[in-house]
């Protein structure tokens, strides 16, 4: 006779809890052989078969009635036999289903830790590139959160989420080659059809923030220009012009909402301005009026992360970038964010800070390059004919409070000579040119000298 059945395996709620990874074959072990016991206790044939033989004999499958005959006996039996080969069956597809869900369980909570593993990478690449744009890209490609071609990053850029703004308008305005065409993919994805220009440059000026350089903006409005072009065939005779249209509007909206500007424009005064921009010829009265109009009405919008007013934003930076600048009392090269803007140089920590770090007014000093044996493309600020005092500057401490500066000069260095030149360059011209107005005035010369050559 067969033993007594084992009673039922009772596990606690900690133990039929599934542990860790590592622990989950054995705690699949232990429901089969639970669930098992289970089955073979209800159903004695199957408890039998389940300990690998058939029933010994038919009594342990149930009395055989006495007044049957030998061929029903024998139906009977093979009618028994089959109901254990079909529990047998029954149970083995039962293990199999429940082996199967510890499977797609198994994967879904590595799938689930894949994600989330992801979705923190993303979140770090998001945060790398608010503080420097490049660093933050090629981790992105590293990890392959990215496909390091330009139309997938100018997608990364255009969502946008959780994306600071001042570090989009970074990246998009670097005149290397890829930047190039990430930019060009990037201003694709803006649909400007049937927009008037204002309203395009509305939705264009609220994705990312315009950087100061005026090369930037250059490119960065060229590229503007090109595709509302594109979008609205036979509104301008060329590119040029609505280049120049919608510098004039952002010149337009300064004007009449900067607090600081008394003299406000005219109607009339801005239709006067924009004479002979369209390839020689005038735009509609009706075009200028209307545009006038709607930024009289209301301003461009400020992207949120800028906590900057735009106007100061556009117009009055002449250069911004990372630099190494060599400390005053602790003699450290630190890398910091400088903005070159209203005979200033301030400098930050981050190009996400609302305040810098420090301020170097530009008033009586002079600038100069010299050689370092420890870092390349070096500059000075000193003040000429110095004895010994130190420069008017000041910076922020620490614990926030605000001091003065430590130093008789402001050693910088440039991460190649090409942007030594220009930072020098820029800094010696900060003072007595705009480099927008610069900028805007030769492209105005462009399209004269272009129509005159047109002409027979």
């Amino acid at each position: 006779a067969d033993p007594a059945p084992r009673p039922p395996v009772r596990l606690s709620a900690a133990a039929a809890a599934p542990p860790s990874l590592g622990g989950r074959r054995r705690w699949r072990r232990r429901r089969r052989r639970r669930d098992r016991d289970r089955e073979a206790a209800a159903h004695p044939p199957l408890r039998a078969a389940a300990r690998g033989r058939q029933p010994a004999a038919m009594e342990e499958i149930g009395p055989i009635p006495v007044d049957l005959t030998p061929e029903e006996r024998l139906e009977l039996d093979n009618i028994r036999r089959r109901k254990v080969e079909l529990l047998l069956e029954i149970q083995r597809l039962r293990d199999e289903l429940k082996e199967a869900m510890f499977e797609v369980e198994g994967l879904e909570i590595h799938e689930g830790s894949k994600t989330l593993q992801r979705n923190k990478q993303v979140a770090m690449g998001r945060k790398k590139f608010n503080m420097d744009p490049k660093k933050g890209i090629l981790f992105l490609v590293e990890n392959e959160l990215l496909k390091n071609v330009a139309e997938d990053i100018a997608q990364f850029l255009y969502k946008g989420e959780g994306l600071n703004k001042t570090a989009i308008g970074d990246y998009l305005g670097e005149r290397d080659d890829f930047n190039i065409k990430v930019l060009h993919a990037f201003v694709e994805l803006h649909e400007f059809t049937d927009l008037n220009l204002v309203q395009a440059l509305r939705q264009f000026l609220w994705s990312f923030r315009l950087p100061g350089e005026a090369q930037k903006i250059d490119r960065m409005m060229e590229a503007f220009a090109q595709r509302y072009c594109h979008c609205n065939p036979g509104v301008f005779q060329s590119t040029d012009t609505c280049y120049v249209l919608s510098f004039a509007i952002i010149m337009l909206n300064t004007s009449l909402h900067n607090p600081n500007v008394r003299d406000k424009p005219t109607v009339e005064r801005f239709i006067t301005m924009n004479r002979g921009i369209n390839d020689g010829g005038d735009l509609p009265e009706d075009l200028l009026r209307n545009l006038y109009d709607s930024i009289k009405n209301e301003p461009f919008k400020i992207p949120e992360d800028d906590g900057n007013d735009l106007t100061h934003t556009f117009f009055n930076p002449d250069r911004e970038g990372w630099l190494l600048k060599l400390g005053g009392r602790v003699k450290t090269w630190k890398r910091r964010w400088f903005i070159l803007t209203d005979n200033c140089l301030y400098y930050f920590e981050y190009t996400t800070d609302k305040e810098p770090r420090g301020i170097i007014p530009l008033e009586n000093l002079s600038i100069r390059e010299v050689e370092d044996p420890r870092k390349p493309n070096c500059f000075e600020l000193y003040i000429p004919n110095n004895r010994g005092q130190l420069i008017k500057a000041c910076k922020t401490e620490a614990d926030g409070r605000v001091v003065e500066g430590n130093h008789m000069v402001y050693r910088i260095s440039a991460p190649t000579p090409e942007e030594k030149d220009e930072w020098i360059k820029c800094i010696k011209a900060a003072v007595s040119i705009d480099p927008f107005y610069e900028m805007l005035a030769a492209r105005k010369k462009r399209i004269s000298v272009k129509k005159k050559a047109e002409q027979p």
